[in-house]
């Protein structure tokens, strides 16, 4: 398993409650620049519109420029391969004051390519200052035990 575009930043902004895995409908040369390691998901974000489940804001460049077909847009809504129940469950989710779906990261799974998604919630400033201590204090205890 693959992983070949993550959003670095999800951790950082958002409390991630729950996540799901679903499939991506991608056409083949958005599978080759994925797997090239290209793309974005750091501005992407899901939504749930007339029972099916979309992921927007995600930019796939193309493999090759020359070579893609004329009017392509690398920020394309990508529609999210999901069950009936779990896009559900999801819309229940969004619907809730505060959370939101965001990507997590792109991989793959056998010869599929599969995105994890949070249900999350975002962090305010004082939160993310607390993750930076945190962060900094446990750098500098495993600086100390290196050094002895």
């Amino acid at each position: 398993m693959a992983t070949y575009i993550d959003n670095r930043k999800a951790h950082f902004n958002y409390t991630v409650e729950e996540t799901f895995e679903a499939g991506i409908e991608l056409t083949g040369f958005e599978v080759k620049s994925i797997k090239g390691g290209l793309g974005s998901i750091l501005a992407a974000f899901c939504v749930i519109r007339g029972g099916e489940a979309y992921i927007l804001g995600m930019h796939v460049p193309p493999y090759q420029p020359h070579n893609t077909e004329i009017g392509y847009d690398p920020d394309r809504t990508r529609r999210l391969l999901l069950s009936k129940k779990e896009i559900k469950k999801l819309a229940d989710k969004d619907e809730t004051k505060g959370l939101t779906l965001i990507p997590l990261s792109l991989y793959s799974k056998g010869h599929y390519i599969k995105v994890s998604i949070a249900v999350a919630r975002g962090k305010k400033v004082f939160d993310k200052r607390e993750t930076i201590k945190k962060r900094e204090s446990d750098r500098e205890i495993s600086r100390e035990y290196k050094v002895r």
